[in-house]
């Protein structure tokens, strides 16, 4: 998956109540931590620390091999992420619920992977390697993305109401900006192989996104009901 990772940073976002006196983690800093071991993942390539490789044939839907991930996308791994972000969170804004979302957020991209991965997942870096494959099931990983993500942001919606004098662009495209880099993930030509633009690539696409999430949320505030 990958618009279907921010499914949980909607879903937290829209329980977090707002108070204008305390600080509390929004949607952007949901959205990082949805994409936290990926940003961490393509870093590391970049290092050399974590190794990937396209190979054209590996899944039906996915050309990348990612043959070594033990710091990012080990369980272990994931929830040590997880943790590390809820901290950073409670610290700067001493708001023990928003620290606990965003780990649990971090946390789920290990558990979204696991559905739609090949086996390359593991427990803690080594042994048995997981994953339950839907990449080789288009026709199930499509509609399950979509939906996902869709109900996600159909929640959050419904939880907020935009604020008076603000607009509805940003939530509109924030929304067509995910769509967008998900057509291009599913059938843009993928590179021969995988190089530093390939990472960098991905590294700007999630910074983008979250910035869009973070100005898209400023607009909305915790209420009864609100509508694209």
């Amino acid at each position: 998956m990958f618009i279907g990772h921010f499914a949980p940073a909607f879903i937290a976002a829209a329980h977090i109540r707002r108070n204008p006196t305390v600080k509390t983690p929004g949607l952007g800093t949901f959205f990082v931590g949805a994409q936290l071991v990926d940003f961490g993942f393509f870093a590391f390539t970049l290092m050399g620390i974590e190794k990937m490789r396209i190979t054209p044939g590996i899944s039906a839907m996915n050309p990348m091999d990612l043959y070594h991930m033990p710091y990012t996308h080990s369980l272990l791994g994931t929830a040590l992420w997880a943790l590390l972000f809820a901290g950073l969170v409670y610290l700067i804004t001493r708001h023990k619920q928003g620290a606990i979302w965003t780990g649990v957020v971090v946390l789920s991209h290990w558990f979204i992977d696991l559905l739609v991965h090949i086996p390359d997942l593991t427990l803690a870096g080594s042994g048995d390697r997981l994953g339950f494959g839907l990449w080789n099931h288009p026709w199930i990983a499509i509609p399950l993305e979509l939906g996902f993500i869709g109900g996600a942001i159909y929640y959050y919606v419904q939880r907020t109401e935009q604020k008076r004098g603000t607009n509805r662009w940003p939530l509109r495209i924030l929304v067509t900006a995910l769509l967008a880099v998900q057509i291009l993930n599913w059938f843009a030509k993928p590179p021969a192989e995988f190089g530093p633009d390939m990472a960098i690539s991905a590294l700007a696409a999630f910074t983008v996104l979250g910035l869009l999430a973070a100005w898209a949320d400023r607009g909305r505030i915790y209420g009864k009901s609100g509508i694209l």
